[in-house]
């Protein structure tokens, strides 16, 4: 079966066909590296590196590009505030951005082009719209010329004259239509700025995705993705460039991910909930982070509460737990393989579930549901007496399998106990050698008190948070 994903130029779910066979060209719209990234650029991240990692599960060679924007107003307005250049700002931030999505267990792209790094290729790019008449120069600005593309609209879904009547020119621009959006910016006195042949000044935000897509991507590529609040404008403009240019399709599926909120609330500064996932990662789990935002269909809202962080790391500790439980038992397990042909089928049918859930629009929320199966019959298994080595290893095999597309770890994060409980539970190791039963139940409920649940097994106790 083929994979269906829902293209947002169509509003429907089409079956997956590249351009060329066995190769995939994904193009997904990076951040504006002015600051830490928050939850809300988290999301795209791991959603879309997921979707790679499913694409390159299912066989196919995936090009993936990931841009930064690392010139424009917020990074000017950032420069002005900290007294430091801009270049300085956004390598810090750039820096950053890799140790957050990397903790996230995203992959990195294949390339991560830089838009000050790209000016020769925006400016031939703008210099080729003037010269087919889809651009225009005004003093020291260039401008699209909206109207000039007549299948503006098509993937947001809005009439032109619907747009036109809620578009506005602002004190200082020299539009000739208030539709036409900015392609070059003359510098202002005191600004980062680049020669081109009109005069110093620096890209518009649209058009740096479209150049650094035709240049790695060639003029048609087959997903472009980011955020729901990308589609229009961002979106639309580029298909708008790159189409009028080119002439061809620009991108022949559109993907697009749910907004979050906080606690049923849009995140915003001015609310007070605006989080930073470089915060959030030192007080849970990355690892639970990700697990939480792969709990939903990446199409739909997704909210943020201290609730559901919570429910996410109960369930993501149900499939650890499972997965260490089946290493544990390894250790002493029999090389007994009656049974491994009836196991060997049943884990073979949940793969095929995940699959069939994965190939659905890359739903992980049901993807999800299919791994917590693979742990329900991974302790049903272990409730026999005499367990397969064989067994055990297509157990563990299938839950690295399946959680590496998604891009999660089964190891447990590492935890230090302070020196308090360290002493009472080797106290308690002591009095079980010393068959005091009655001080070491009395040291477990007190370690238990202390959020702390001991399990004792064949190899020797264990512990994790309760």
């Amino acid at each position: 079966m083929a994979i269906q994903l829902y293209n947002t130029l169509t509003r429907s779910k089409e079956p997956f066909k590249p351009l060329e066979e066995g190769k995939v060209k994904m193009y997904v719209c990076g951040p504006t590296v002015y600051n830490y990234i928050h939850i809300g650029n988290a999301r795209p991240a791991i959603v879309f590196d997921t979707v790679r990692r499913y694409l390159e599960y299912r066989g196919y060679d995936v090009q993936f590009i990931s841009n930064f924007t690392d010139v424009d107003d917020k990074l000017i307005r950032a420069a002005n505030e900290l007294g430091e250049d801009v270049p300085t700002i956004a390598d810090r931030f750039i820096k950053a951005y890799y140790e957050d999505v990397s903790a996230l267990g995203c992959k990195q792209a294949d390339h991560h082009p830089r838009v000050t790094e790209s000016m020769d290729i925006i400016v031939e790019f703008i210099e080729k719209l003037i010269e087919k008449g889809y651009a225009y120069e005004a003093g020291g600005d260039v401008y699209y010329k909206t109207r000039s593309f007549k299948g503006y609209g098509k993937l947001s879904h809005q009439s032109i004259d619907d747009l036109r009547s809620g578009a506005r020119i602002e004190v200082g621009e020299k539009k000739q239509d208030p539709l036409d959006f900015v392609l070059w910016k003359a510098a202002k006195e005191g600004e980062i700025f680049w020669e081109s042949p009109w005069g110093k000044g620096r890209p518009g935000w649209h058009i740096e995705c479209s150049a650094m897509a035709k240049k790695y991507l060639g003029d048609t590529i087959d997903i472009h993705a980011g955020g729901q609040d990308l589609t229009f404008p961002h979106h639309e403009n580029e298909i708008a460039q790159s189409e009028a240019l080119n002439e061809k399709t620009f991108a022949t599926y559109w993907m697009h991910n749910g907004y979050i909120n906080i606690d049923n609330e849009k995140m915003s500064k001015s609310l007070g909930n605006f989080i930073l996932v470089h915060d959030i990662i030192e007080k849970i789990n990355p690892q639970v982070l990700r697990f939480f935002m792969l709990s939903v269909q990446y199409r739909h809202p997704i909210n943020f509460s201290q609730e559901l962080v919570d429910s996410a790391q109960n369930g993501y500790e149900r499939l650890v737990t499972a997965y260490e439980n089946l290493k544990h038992r390894s250790q002493s397990s029999t090389n007994l393989t009656q049974d491994t042909e009836v196991w060997g089928k049943r884990l073979q049918e949940i793969r095929e579930s995940f699959i069939k859930e994965m190939d659905d629009d890359f739903n992980t929320a049901n993807a999800v549901t299919v791994l917590f199966e693979l742990a329900k019959q991974a302790n049903i298994y272990l409730m026999e007496s005499n367990t397969s080595e064989e067994v055990i290893a297509l157990f563990t095999s299938l839950f690295e399998e399946l959680m590496d597309v998604l891009g999660m770890t089964l190891e447990r994060q590492i935890e230090f106990l302070d020196e308090e409980i360290e002493s009472l539970m080797q106290k308690r190791i002591e009095a079980r050698k010393n068959r005091d039963f009655a001080l070491a139940d009395q040291i477990r409920d007190q370690l238990k008190d202390m959020n702390i649940i001991i399990e004792d097994t064949p190899q020797g106790p264990r512990w994790k948070r309760g």
